[in-house]
């Protein structure tokens, strides 16, 4: 998962934005991790990269959405 939040941090645009809420005004961001099913939704705010979730991809959809508002 470092290495993960490793690429974050170095191309944060090069993540796709999460497909429910690319037309919001939220514009989340998701990475896929490679060993397990998880993924991480983070935000590029303006001055650093806010994680909001690293959540299962299938388990509970969209249940850290509240954080990012």
């Amino acid at each position: 998962m470092s290495s993960a939040l490793a690429r974050i941090g170095e191309v944060p645009g090069a993540f796709p934005s999460w497909p429910t809420t690319s037309a919001a005004s939220l514009h989340i961001r998701r990475a896929v991790l490679d060993r397990f099913p998880y993924v991480i939704a983070f935000e590029v705010r303006a001055e650093h990269l806010l994680v909001l979730a690293i959540a299962h991809a299938k388990r509970r959809p969209l249940y850290w959405l509240s954080r990012a508002l």
